[in-house]
């Protein structure tokens, strides 16, 4: 069938600049770029006269006939690896201009939707998180300064703690003496985990991501004392010299999960929902799932991974507390134990069932949460805001008296710093990052992770790519980021006249809200701007 659909972008390129080095050409993993098949190519091949003869016409058209790289638009996902990487800046990509019939119903965007299923007959899928223009409850909360009876404090002269523990917190401690008549804890401590900063990197598992992308976590969040997250997918054997900054997920696929990998994680996380795609399961295509995928998986080479929606195990709390209880058992209660859910409409109820069920960390995935495949009709329409479950869920367990029983990893669409202190002040202990990593390695969130043709090396399995994304390189990109935004959480807990992030959790006072309805401001539990 013809395709009716214009391209979504053009490429320029400037002839004149353009040196016919062939990088954008090889580097190319849409194959949108290549070389203008000209006519002295032609003539090599098609040419029976005499060798001397054929010089001749070479020399003379390669004169004034030149190769030069020519674009296939139809092709371009605009992920911008040929841009970054032209060494005479030779290239740009633009949106199409091409102008729809102007309608405020419908859209450009859903028109071109739906040509694409009269096409394919197919879902629309997509990656990364949602990327809709709903409202932003972090872009209109602010933060409280000291100024004159409550002073502040300067980070770069006072000490500023930063470190914060995930796991069960006791409501108290009891002390006792020993024979000598010093202190001893009675209080038994569960497994905790330490968290240098309080960001830990998203669940990305192996197959959605190359290996190179998650050695470079591993190697960012043990430089910097934080945890990366294996996603769904095992853990490759060449991330066992970073397991103890490595959380273990157990997913409803159970991919790669055997004793082995229970016992090497430094904490485990079982993934009932994701914010990108809340009450569904996963999918790995069965073109990522090479050898090495295959044999950290457990699964056979080439064949689909697909992670039911539910658990098959897990119809109730009760069903879940028994899983709990079987993880912590299988390593010996030395491990703390989570569990992940998407943010919707009953979240706070859903996370008191998981508090009293016995999990030691509650992660909360809001709607701009990402992910390297989903409907794009999920993703854009189902789930509610990191901000207003992160609110909703630290009101619920404080209320019910259980607050200190878990904690609470706040995740979906942190986008900076700033993003990071709101989320801690409305409830949470930490929280997680996905895209923001991935752009730091070098990811220009094109949403094309599902197709396996990262140019980037992050979002496939293509040896000729992945060779594209170097760990050591990217792991110091993660680290910088991470190092800068605890840079600037020193300096905003400074302005706030407090020096130790434990202090910012859960303080709503320090918030305020701008341009937020009645019921916002009650949800959130913020005051307005000016109160």
């Amino acid at each position: 069938m013809r395709s009716l659909l214009p391209p979504e972008y053009i490429v320029r390129i400037d002839q004149d600049r353009c040196r016919r080095c062939g990088r954008c050409v090889r580097n190319c993993g849409f194959g949108a770029l290549s070389f203008e098949h000209s006519f002295w190519h032609r003539a090599k091949e098609l040419f029976q006269g005499s060798t001397e003869d054929l010089q001749k016409v070479i020399a003379h058209v390669e004169e004034y006939v030149p190769d030069r790289v020519v674009a296939d638009n139809r092709k371009c996902v605009q992920c911008h690896y040929c841009v970054t990487h032209c060494p005479e800046g030779a290239i740009n990509i633009e949106p199409n201009p091409l102008a729809y019939k102007a309608n405020h119903y419908w859209l450009p965007h859903y028109q071109k939707n739906i040509v694409k299923q009269a096409e394919s007959g197919g879902m629309i899928l997509t990656g990364s998180g949602n990327d809709k223009p709903y409202f932003s409850y972090f872009d209109h909360l602010v933060l409280d300064a000291c100024q004159v009876t409550n002073p502040s404090i300067d980070p770069l002269r006072e000490p500023m703690e930063l470190r914060t523990y995930l796991g069960s917190r006791p409501k108290a401690l009891e002390i006792e003496q020993d024979s000598d008549g010093e202190p001893v804890l009675k209080t038994k401590l569960t497994p905790q985990v330490k968290l240098e900063i309080p960001i830990v990197f998203a669940a990305m598992s192996y197959g959605a991501i190359s290996l190179n992308a998650q050695k470079a976590l591993a190697m960012a969040a043990k430089e910097c004392g934080v945890l990366m997250n294996t996603g769904e997918g095992g853990m490759h054997r060449d991330l066992y010299p970073y397991a103890d900054h490595i959380i273990g997920q157990v997913a409803s696929g159970r991919f790669g999960v055997n004793p082995e990998y229970l016992e090497r994680a430094a904490m485990l996380e079982i993934k009932i929902g994701q914010g990108a795609k809340p009450g569904i399961g996963g999918h790995l295509p069965g073109e990522k799932v090479d050898e090495e995928v295959s044999r950290t998986r457990m699964i056979p080479v080439g064949s689909d991974a697909l992670s039911p929606a539910p658990h098959h195990d897990i119809y109730s709390i009760e069903d879940l507390a028994q899983l709990i209880s079987a993880l912590k058992e299988a390593t010996a209660y030395t491990k703390p134990v989570g569990v992940k859910i998407a943010a919707v409409h009953n979240v706070a109820a859903i996370a008191s069932g998981i508090a009293r069920a016995g999990a030691d960390v509650i992660y909360i995935d809001g709607f701009r949460g990402g992910t390297g495949a989903t409907p794009m009709i999920i993703r854009d329409h189902v789930g509610i805001p990191i901000e207003l479950a992160l609110a909703a869920v630290d009101d619920r367990l404080r209320q019910e008296g259980i607050r200190n029983q878990v904690s609470l990893i706040a995740a979906g669409g942190i986008r900076h710093s700033g993003d990071v202190a709101k989320a801690i002040a409305l409830g949470a202990d930490a929280v997680a990052i996905g895209t923001a990593a991935l752009i730091a390695m070098g990811c220009h969130v094109c949403q094309q992770c599902f197709s396996g043709n990262c140019s980037w090396g992050i979002a496939t399995q293509r040896p000729e790519l992945t060779r594209h994304l170097n760990p050591e390189e990217a792991g110091q990109r993660l680290a910088n980021l991470l190092r800068g935004w605890a840079l600037e959480l020193k300096e905003i807990l400074g302005s706030l006249g407090i020096n130790a992030i434990e202090s910012l959790r859960g303080s709503r006072l320090r918030l305020r809200g701008v341009g937020l309805s009645e019921q916002d401001l009650e949800i959130l539990g913020v005051k307005p701007a000016g109160r």
